[in-house]
C-alpha cells in the first residue's frame, strides 16, 4: 500500500496544533462529505481518507507514533522489538537481513513479511461511525399561520417529512428534528435537520411574545358621551366598554386575547387597544352651529 501522508491528506503542516487539525478536518469533512457529493466516487475515497486522517492526527498518542514509524505506526513498536532481537541474537553485530535502518520502504517490507500484506494499510478509521451532517432549513409563513397548530408536509434530500409546528412558535426561532439530516457514516446515526422559522405579519396586530397591540378608531360622540364598540382581536370580534371622556391614546388590555404561548397549551398572552378619536369631517351648517354653541358652554367661544 502507498504511503499516506494524513498531514497533506488535511492539508495542514506537521506543526499544526489540536485546534487546527480539527478546524481542518471540519472543513474537509464537510466538503467530501458524501452527502454533498452524491455517486461520487473520489469524494468517497477522500472522506474516507480524512477521517482516517483526523483519526490518528487528533489523538496525541497515535499522532506520536505517526510521526516516528510513518503509516504503520500501530506496529511500528513490533519492529523495534524485533530489531532488538536481532541485534541481541547477532550479538549486535548487524541485523537481518529485510530489516533497514528506518526508512519508510524498508518498513514496508518487514511489515509484509510480519503481518501478511495487512500491517501496512490503516483501516481503524473505517471502522469509527460517524454521524450524518446537520441539515439547516427556513421555513417561511405568516403570523396567522403559527396561531393554531398545525402540520405541514416538507420535502429534505428528496424525503417528505410531516412536521407539526406548534403554536406560538416565534420568529428566528429554530427547532431541531432528530435524524432527519444527512446520512452517518459507517453505520452511524443520522444527522439532525434544523429548522428555522421566518414568520412575516401582513395583518394589523404587532407581536412582542405572546402579546399582541392593535390600534382602534373611536369616534368622537363615544369618546366623549362613553358607550361599546366592537373591536378586532386576532381571532374574532369583541364588544368592548368605552368610558366617558376617553383620550386618544388610551390603551386598554384585553386578557388572554393576545397570541398562544408556544408549548402552553390553553395559555395566551393579552391583546392592548390603542383608540384613536377620528375626528368629524365635512359637517353640515347645523351641525357646525351646534358644535360652536358647545364651544361656548366650554369657555372657548368669542
Amino acid at each position: 500500500m502507498d504511503f499516506i501522508d494524513y498531514y497533506k491528506v488535511l492539508e495542514i503542516d506537521k506543526s499544526a496544533n489540536e485546534a487546527e487539525v480539527k478546524k481542518a478536518y471540519r472543513k474537509l469533512a464537510r466538503k467530501y462529505h458524501p452527502d454533498l457529493n452524491p455517486n461520487d466516487v473520489n469524494a468517497k475515497k477522500k472522506f474516507q481518507q480524512i477521517n482516517e486522517a483526523n483519526e490518528v492526527l487528533s489523538d496525541p498518542e497515535k499522532r506520536k507514533k505517526y510521526d516516528k514509524y510513518g503509516t504503520n505506526w500501530q506496529h511500528g513498536e513490533a519492529h523495534e522489538q524485533a530489531q532488538r532481537q536481532g541485534r541481541q541474537q547477532y550479538g549486535g553485530q548487524g541485523q537481518p537481513s529485510g530489516f533497514g535502518q528506518g526508512e519508510q520502504g524498508d518498513f514496508s517490507d518487514f511489515f509484509e513479511s510480519m503481518f501478511g500484506g495487512g500491517g501496512s494499510s490503516f483501516s481503524g478509521g473505517r471502522n469509527v461511525k460517524y454521524k450524518g451532517q446537520d441539515l439547516n432549513a427556513e421555513l417561511h409563513l405568516d403570523l396567522k399561520d403559527v396561531f393554531k397548530s398545525q402540520q405541514q408536509t416538507l420535502t429534505v434530500n428528496g424525503k417528505n417529512i410531516r412536521l407539526t409546528i406548534p403554536a406560538g412558535v416565534e420568529n428566528g426561532q429554530t427547532i431541531r428534528i432528530k435524524g432527519h439530516g444527512g446520512v452517518g457514516a459507517n453505520g452511524g446515526p443520522n444527522g439532525d435537520l434544523l429548522i428555522t422559522f421566518s414568520i412575516g405579519n401582513t395583518g394589523t396586530f404587532k407581536r412582542k411574545g405572546s402579546d399582541l397591540s392593535s390600534t382602534s378608531e373611536l369616534d368622537l360622540f363615544t369618546a366623549v358621551l362613553g358607550g361599546e364598540v366592537v373591536v378586532d382581536t386576532f381571532d374574532g370580534k369583541v364588544k368592548l366598554k368605552v368610558a366617558p371622556g376617553t383620550q386618544s391614546g388610551t390603551a386598554v388590555k384585553l386578557k388572554g386575547k393576545g397570541f398562544p404561548a408556544y408549548k402552553q397549551e390553553g395559555q395566551f398572552g393579552d391583546l392592548y387597544i390603542t383608540f384613536h378619536i377620528k375626528v368629524p369631517t365635512n359637517l353640515s351648517e347645523k351641525e357646525k352651529e351646534l358644535f360652536a354653541e358647545l364651544s361656548k358652554l366650554q369657555g372657548h367661544g368669542k
